[in-house]
């Protein structure tokens, strides 16, 4: 049974990673990472947001706390975020990517939290298009409305930073929350993987990157782990720009 509601589902601080799914012009939704920016609590403002965000952040906190008490705490309604705009989430899109076409012709999308390290290796590293908005995957979801707040580029790369606003969730099932070093790996092994075609990131300091993740997945990583790994390996290929690969472990 999922519980619906009209705030955050789970409390949001520091990024948050999940995955969006954007409804694209071929009518398929299109999943890919997607992390979610939590303003600063540490920060002196004492405003209140116009979209009233910050009501809605304390009711996500209120509506986690019961089952998530040793998880993540909400955001704090007087926080700023970097643009100025008061107690709001953000997120980044970078470069011409299916999810900024997406948010810029349909306005926005749905927001979904998963725990399965494949799903979010699929919507990190590949095109991965779904029939249905909430993927089998989702734990908690929902579907927002963005808007643009400014663009630049670094490195070479165009951004594009959006406010996100629920308006409808839901709570698919609720889950005990454990720590994990081989999920964390994979997490982070999306992020540097996806930056090896940057230009202004060194290619050798990703690299060793990749192969401390790989090592850490081999130790702490479950089946569930080792299958995502061995997806970025196929969808990457980041091993074939490794001079001596055969010391690093490889996942069947």
């Amino acid at each position: 049974m999922t519980e619906m509601s009209t705030v955050w589902p789970v409390g949001l601080r520091g990024v948050t990673e999940s995955i969006v799914t954007t409804y694209g012009p071929n009518d398929r939704w299109n999943a890919a990472a997607l992390g979610l920016h939590a303003p600063d609590p540490d920060s002196n403002s004492t405003h209140k947001s116009k979209d009233g965000s910050d009501k809605q952040n304390k009711e996500s906190e209120r509506n986690t706390a019961g089952s998530y008490e040793s998880g993540s705490a909400a955001v704090e309604s007087a926080a700023e975020s970097e643009t100025g705009d008061k107690s709001i989430i953000t997120a980044t899109t970078w470069g011409n990517t299916r999810t900024r076409r997406n948010f810029h012709r349909e306005g926005g999308g749905v927001v979904q939290f998963v725990s399965d390290p494949r799903a979010f290796v699929a919507a990190a590293t590949t095109i991965y298009e779904v029939d249905e908005p909430v993927l089998d995957t989702a734990h908690a979801w929902a579907e927002v409305t963005v808007e643009h707040l400014e663009q630049g580029k670094r490195g070479g790369t165009q951004w594009e930073r959006w406010a996100i606003q629920p308006i409808e969730t839901g709570v698919i099932d609720r889950t005990v929350p454990t720590i994990n070093r081989g999920f964390a790996a994979v997490i982070d092994a999306t992020v540097a993987a996806s930056r090896l075609t940057v230009p202004s990131y060194d290619t050798d300091t990703l690299l060793d990157r990749l192969r401390y993740f790989a090592e850490t997945v081999d130790r702490c990583g479950g089946p569930r782990e080792r299958a995502a790994f061995a997806q970025l390996d196929a969808a990457t290929e980041w091993r074939s720009q490794l001079d001596e690969p055969g010391t690093i472990p490889v996942f069947d």
